[in-house]
């Protein structure tokens, strides 16, 4: 059967209703990434009353360059929601804008929270401090009240602890997010804040000294916080006296493509042969100049310019499989939707679903004898609905959505450009560039247009060159690397990934790493099935968690309760 234009969206429409909700967020590091959390932006200010909205000028309190220069967190407005519980109120510990420059006497505040309500007084401690990683720390409330710090706490008697990490949220030493300002940003002044704060922390209410080395501080990350918790054990091993670092992405590497590649293996095999199938149909047809229009009409892009930026569009569903989770208050179910939605018969032709991908009966005549999988049709609803929509909601075009050649988008160094804070990170020391596999015959849900030139020109076009600092020509993964990378291993240091998490390969538990004894001195953990950082969320009742997270949770307690019998002050 042959598509016509008319038939194509007529067909389009008669696939069925698809939802409509925003997909999940994650960490930008690419540049569509930036133009979704634009897009996000955008949705919440067409919601939110002008009178709610932050006035950037207020900021500029005083010239950054002052050595001088304190930023009280009182001044930042920024764009989050208000902590969960009022049994956890902000607190703020004061840090030295850098710590290793001693001409320079900048402060700023860094924000904290604290569960108190299982310390027993007189026990000293301990203290289980998460650290927020490159988020509000506001997000990670919920771990204090039900989820890992609270589980811990109440496993020892100690008090939990929340530490918002610089730059993130209200811990904002600067008044604007250009690349001078953002020089502090990195990971040797993030773990010299940790430190100081453990040194010197005086708790409202506790009238002992929980300070370390005093005090046994356990000290807990997930995903770059899971690296951060590994790396604080190595450099401040007299203050942290246990560390567990889940889904730590220890492995700093320019390309991350095998990010994708778990996903390959791990998702539905069908719906994994339909994405790969989608993209390979996209790469060829992309290369038929009189196709190119007619493709990208397909999915509702026909005015996007570039084919990177189309080709880097489609991707967009396939990041809702970090966002899945044990606990279905937390985790969404937006991949799994997404493959039932791709394997939907076109006009109830039921019968052809259960064939393999790329059966003559499933195909479909695009244009001019070029066929495709029905799914490719799917697929292109799915962006169409999922993506496309929310553009035209907003009353944007497509090109201003999802462009990514015009330099000027991403100048903007407002507080409220948050996204420019983790790119920084990544430009800079971690790497994690998505790109396609190197081998252009290897298996593939993504395209071939995924080139690292693609991957990184963002970190060229928001960070120029500035006074006093200057962006790599590539991130010096070294600075991450030479503090372990996949061997990094400590006594008290416990290793904690998901079997199915896609920053596995970027974890000790890679593929590329070792094997190593699972002990209750040096845990080394995988939790069957896992996702992204599982054990950090926790239900009140463990008893009610899935058999495999309460296992994890109870082996948890059993290695941290071993590990404080050897404490001694």
């Amino acid at each position: 059967m042959k598509l016509t234009p008319a038939f194509v969206s007529l067909s389009l429409f008669a696939l069925g209703a698809l939802t409509n909700a925003a997909a999940p967020s994650r960490r930008p590091f690419s540049p569509q990434d930036v133009n979704l959390w634009k897009l996000e932006a955008r949705e919440k200010a067409l919601t939110a009353s002008r009178a709610s909205q932050s006035q950037p000028s207020h900021f500029l309190v005083q010239d950054p360059s002052d050595p001088s220069f304190s930023f009280a967190p009182s001044q930042a407005s920024l764009n989050e929601p208000e902590p969960v519980s009022p049994e956890f109120p902000d607190q703020y510990f004061t840090q030295p804008i850098d710590h290793f420059d001693s001409s320079w006497q900048g402060t700023f505040g860094q924000r904290y929270w604290v569960n108190t309500r299982h310390y027993v007084p007189g026990s000293g401690g301990p203290v289980i401090v998460l650290d927020g990683g490159e988020t509000s720390g506001v997000d990670r409330i919920p771990f204090l009240d039900t989820g890992i710090v609270d589980i811990l706490a109440k496993a020892t008697g100690g008090v939990g602890v929340v530490l918002e990490h610089r730059y993130y949220g209200k811990s904002m030493p600067v008044p604007d997010l250009t690349t001078d300002n953002l020089r502090w940003l990195n990971n040797a002044q993030s773990a010299a804040d940790s430190a100081n704060f453990m040194a010197h922390v005086k708790f409202d209410g506790i009238d002992e000294d929980l300070t370390a080395p005093n005090t046994p501080w356990i000290y807990y990350g997930g995903s770059y916080a899971g690296a951060r918790a590994a790396h604080m054990k190595v450099l401040y091993p007299e203050l942290v006296y246990g560390a567990i670092a889940s889904s730590g992405v220890t492995h700093a590497a320019l390309s991350n493509w095998e990010y994708y590649e778990i996903i390959r293996k791990a998702a539905d095999p069908t719906c994994s042969a339909q994405i790969e199938n989608t993209f390979k149909t996209v790469d060829a047809l992309l290369d038929v100049p009189q196709a190119k229009p007619y493709v990208k009409a397909l999915f509702g892009l026909q005015d996007l310019e570039h084919d990177d930026d189309f080709a880097s569009v489609l991707e967009g569903p396939l990041s809702a499989w970090q966002a899945k989770n044990w606990d279905p208050e937390v985790g969404s179910p937006r991949f799994d939707e997404f493959c039932e939605a791709l394997n939907k018969p076109i006009l109830g032709a039921t019968h052809i679903a259960a064939l393999p991908v790329g059966h003559e009966d499933r195909l479909l005549t695009l244009w001019d004898g070029h066929k495709a999988d029905f799914s490719f049709l799917n697929y292109a609803k799915w962006i169409r609905e999922n993506h496309v929509k929310r553009c035209v909601d907003v009353g944007a075009t497509v090109e201003d959505c999802f462009g990514t050649h015009d330099d000027s988008k991403f100048l903007d160094t407002s507080l409220e450009e948050e996204w420019r804070l983790w790119l920084f990170q990544v430009c800079t020391e971690w790497g994690y560039f998505f790109t396609a596999p190197p081998d252009p015959d290897h298996p593939r849900i993504v395209s071939k247009l995924m080139t690292m030139e693609y991957a990184t020109k963002t970190c060229r076009q928001a960070y120029p060159p500035g006074k006093y600092f200057t962006v790599p020509p590539t991130p010096n993964v070294t600075a991450v690397n030479d503090l372990g990378d996949f061997a990094i291993a400590a006594d008290r240091l416990a290793i904690i990934d998901g079997e199915v998490d896609p920053w596995r390969p970027c974890t000790p538990h890679s593929e590329y790493a070792d094997d190593r004894e699972d002990t209750i001195l040096r845990p080394f953990k995988l939790i069957p099935n896992g996702v992204h950082h599982y054990d950090e969320y926790g239900l009140r009742d463990i008893t009610a968690e899935p058999p495999e997270i309460q296992q994890i949770h109870y082996e948890m307690i059993d290695f941290v309760l071993e590990w404080l019998k050897d404490f001694k002050a």
